[in-house]
């Protein structure tokens, strides 16, 4: 039972006839007083009894399954009276607040016995993951409004925010490029790939490189006597690729670089890069790793490629734990026993925290070839070029060591045979696209 702001101004209203009372005699005023308290009291009992029972509801939420972080979904619960009274009732549904409930989540109805109701409300979450609902409370309320019952009810809800995929912006420019490498764009340019796809007559333009001797020797012009069609070899890329995209989601991805956690950098680069592979014909396999395998993604491709990773990416945050690098070429020996490009998405800035990935980056470079990408913060590089003040003298010298470290690490991975890549949260996705596409070219996957 709880009492309302009606009852509490009925109470006060009893001052008049208790002071009114009062004037004549002591006597009278607490004969007043007492009086008064009866009747609100009794009124209070006989309201209590006409309001509808909270128990004696049906609750059926309505929820989409999956919706991209910032984004606007509508949540809604449907209230079916099923006791014999109208229910007058306060209703409030119970969503963390990571759910970003738009204003508020109490709503006041009104569902007559054997009716329902609906409650809507917006949700724009601002972290990923599931966002959860448990109970809902019901305050029902007589006819008076003076006294209420309230019950807390048992009705769980799931709401899926997946990672927004804000990179995929530059897909369509990078798959115009990787058209052109293909050379099935209608523009003069022609790609080099590394894996032979046909004959052809020359055109001007091609590359006298790929001019095929013995094939046009074979071909006679008949336009020319003892003349041949000068023929050559046209190139595409590699397909049927493999590709291994490994996330660090350790303590370091934790930091936030530009306003943004590193590892949803991470989930940006690798949805980017996945996107592009699974165009050009190349598999695609997704792996978090800290010291254990946080979610993996094997044998999809095409459209459910990307739904599985946003999937497991949604419900992945990072671990405050060191990463244990000497399992993981155990796991990409399972994802593929071929040679692969295997993209590492992890901080490579600071000696003390790359030596495990040192230690076993041999193993790596031995059988794929390998590239490891990291986030560079934006504000080190402009605390590097001021020099307004004493202060700004100081972080100076420390961004300036902190670079130092990160060209440090980079040239160990590289004399160790690795490649590496940094770029600014907002430059790496498309950073990584492009180095994908440079090794296609090239035939180095």
């Amino acid at each position: 039972m709880a009492l309302t702001g009606r009852f509490v101004l009925l109470v006060a209203l009893g001052v008049v006839p208790v002071v009114v009372a009062g004037t004549s005699s002591a006597a009278a005023g607490w004969l007043a007083l007492l009086g008064w308290m009866a009747i609100t009291l009794g009124a209070g009992a006989v309201d209590l009894s006409l309001a509808a029972s909270p128990r004696r509801v049906r609750l059926v939420r309505e929820l989409p399954d999956r919706v991209r972080l910032g984004e606007t979904a509508t949540a809604d619960l449907v209230i079916e009276n099923e006791g014999p009274r109208m229910l007058r009732a306060i209703v409030r549904d119970g969503w963390e607040p990571s759910a970003g409930v738009g204003g508020p989540n109490r709503t006041r109805l009104g569902v007559p016995a054997g009716e329902r109701r609906r409650m809507t409300l917006a949700l724009t979450p601002w972290r990923r993951g599931d966002r959860r609902t448990e109970h809902v409370t019901i305050r029902t309320a007589g006819p008076l409004g003076l006294w209420s019952r309230q019950a807390t009810l048992a009705a769980p809800g799931r709401l899926r925010v997946l990672p927004p995929f804000h990179s995929r912006a530059h897909l369509p420019s990078r798959l115009t490029r990787l058209r052109e490498l293909d050379g099935r764009t209608p523009l003069l340019i022609r790609g080099q790939g590394t894996e032979f796809d046909s004959i052809r007559e020359y055109v001007r333009g091609d590359d006298v490189r790929s001019i095929d001797w013995r094939a046009t020797a074979r071909h006679l012009d008949p336009e020319v006597p003892s003349g041949t069609r000068l023929m050559v070899r046209t190139w595409r890329p590699e397909r049927d690729r493999r590709i291994v995209i490994v996330a660090d989601t350790s303590r370091t991805s934790a930091a936030r670089v530009a306003d943004e956690p590193r590892l949803d950098t991470a989930w940006e680069a690798a949805l980017l890069l996945s996107a592009l592979a699974s165009h050009a014909g190349d598999r695609v396999d997704f792996l978090a790793w800290d010291r254990r395998v946080r979610g993996r993604v094997h044998g999809s491709n095409g459209p459910e490629l990307l739904a599985r990773m946003v999937d497991t990416m949604a419900v992945i945050d990072a671990e405050l734990i060191e990463a244990d690098w000497a399992g993981l070429p155990a796991h990409v020996r399972r994802l593929t026993s071929r040679r692969a490009l295997v993209v590492l998405l992890t901080a490579a800035d600071a000696p003390g925290t790359s030596r495990g990935l040192l230690a076993v980056l041999p193993q790596l470079t031995s059988r794929h070839t390998v590239l490891v990408a990291s986030v560079t913060d934006p504000a080190i590089l402009e605390a590097r070029r001021r020099r307004d003040s004493l202060d700004d003298a100081y972080a100076a010298a420390s961004a300036e060591r902190a670079l130092l470290d990160g060209e440090r690490v980079a040239a160990a991975i590289r004399r160790l045979g690795g490649l590496t890549l940094a770029a600014s949260p907002g430059e790496l996705p498309p950073a990584l696209a492009d180095r994908y596409l440079e090794l296609k070219a090239t035939g180095r996957l």
